[in-house]
């Protein structure tokens, strides 16, 4: 559907952001570094990550609101963007035929609901422009998909929150795009809001069937939304993966660490096969699943998740099994769950538990792993 292939976009440093040693007249920072990827018909991309690791910057140059240095942008089979590769070419944004939903709505305060929605139709070119019936018909049937057809005479400044960030997606739905351009679009709105409008977004864009790239921070709303999710790091893409698979078997701690919270410890293979490895950690050995044999002269780092570290009492727990004995330094109560601080020989190991599960600090616990649960991440030189 749509396939970016080696992109690139940098962007000049003010000089007095400029670090010792760079150069005073040519310093520039890469956005984008080469990033390709392919997204496929029908699915929800999200493009994750912190500020300026370049997700925004690379959903701009999709819209052609940035201009690339090289690379190719390609929309089935019509070359939005080339460059470097032969032949240049650039589709102007208007020319695109993309939606977009920006992080500020940007809806038209002195227009109704109603005409918000028609103006991308009323603005065409003649040639084009549907007629006027077929354009009520169109603007209509898409704020009752929102269900914003009771309010289609309202002045859109007397909207809720919740309801302009519908009324700009319905604006970015009418002209019946191949592509949806997602900016953040719900990082305006309350917390509560948020969470029920990801549900409603995802419902809308299944229903639809469109093609959509959304861009988040936010690792709880990637996961919620996405059918795929791209994590991108210094303008490099991290990872690729269904949101299961991300979070599940992250490739590398930035990663890990940026998709929920994770405990690290380093580790080495003592032996491995028949699907499960033993590593060991300075905290003790532990039994890890793998998909091949290790490599037992490198160095690896385990990522075990507060959620699949199971706390029992020592008194009561087998010495035998999976995990590690310990006691603990702090808990605390989070309604859904308890978080506990375990001191397993110096190192401090965060468990997510149950609520009915609640030690006090100071207590003897036994720590339980499942080795399926486990994240095997290499480091330098060593292979997954």
């Amino acid at each position: 559907m749509l396939r970016i292939d080696n992109l690139r976009k940098t962007f000049d440093v003010p000089s007095d952001q400029r670090g010792r040693g760079r150069a005073t007249a040519s310093a520039q920072l890469a956005a984008i570094d080469d990033v390709s990827l392919e997204i496929h018909e029908g699915e929800m991309f999200t493009f994750l990550g912190p500020s300026g690791c370049g997700k925004t910057t690379t959903l701009r140059s999709i819209a052609g609101l940035e201009r690339p240095d090289s690379g190719e942008i390609r929309l089935s089979e019509r070359v939005l963007f080339s460059r470097g590769r032969g032949r240049d070419r650039e589709v102007p944004v208007n020319r695109r035929g993309l939606g977009m939903v920006f992080q500020s709505y940007a809806i038209w305060p002195h227009l109704s609901v109603f005409d918000n929605v028609a103006f991308p139709l009323q603005v065409m070119p003649r040639r084009d422009r549907p007629k006027k019936k077929v354009i009520e018909e169109r603007v209509m049937r898409v704020l009752a998909t929102m269900e914003l057809d009771a309010f289609a005479g309202r002045s859109a400044t007397k909207l809720s929150g919740g309801q302009q960030q519908r009324l700009a997606l319905a604006r970015a739905l009418v002209t019946e795009p191949p592509l949806l351009l997602l900016d953040e679009p719900l990082s305006n709105l309350d917390a509560k809001l948020r969470e029920s409008l990801r549900f409603e977004l995802k419902r809308l864009q299944h229903e639809i069937g469109i093609t959509s790239i959304y861009v988040t921070h936010d690792q709880v709303e990637a996961l919620a939304l996405s059918s795929r999710i791209a994590v991108m790091s210094k303008g490099q893409v991290a990872q690729v993966g269904a949101p299961r698979d991300i979070y599940t078997h992250p490739e590398s701690k930035f990663v890990a660490e940026f998709i929920g919270n994770s405990n690290f410890l380093p580790a080495t293979a003592v032996e491995s096969g028949n699907g499960t490895a033993i590593v060991e950690t300075p905290q003790g050995r532990l039994e890890v699943a793998v998909d091949r044999p290790l490599d037992a002269t490198a160095s690896y780092l385990i990522g075990i998740r507060p959620e699949s570290v199971e706390v029992l009492a020592a008194e009561t727990a087998p010495a035998a099994g999976n995990g590690f004995s310990g006691t603990v330094a702090a808990r605390s109560y989070l309604g859904e769950a308890v978080d506990h601080i375990v001191d397993i020989g110096g190192y401090e190991m965060r468990a997510r538990v149950n609520p009915s599960v609640s030690f006090p600090a100071g207590t003897a616990v036994r720590l339980r792993i499942d080795p399926a649960t486990i994240s095997l991440i290499p480091t330098e030189g060593a292979s997954r």
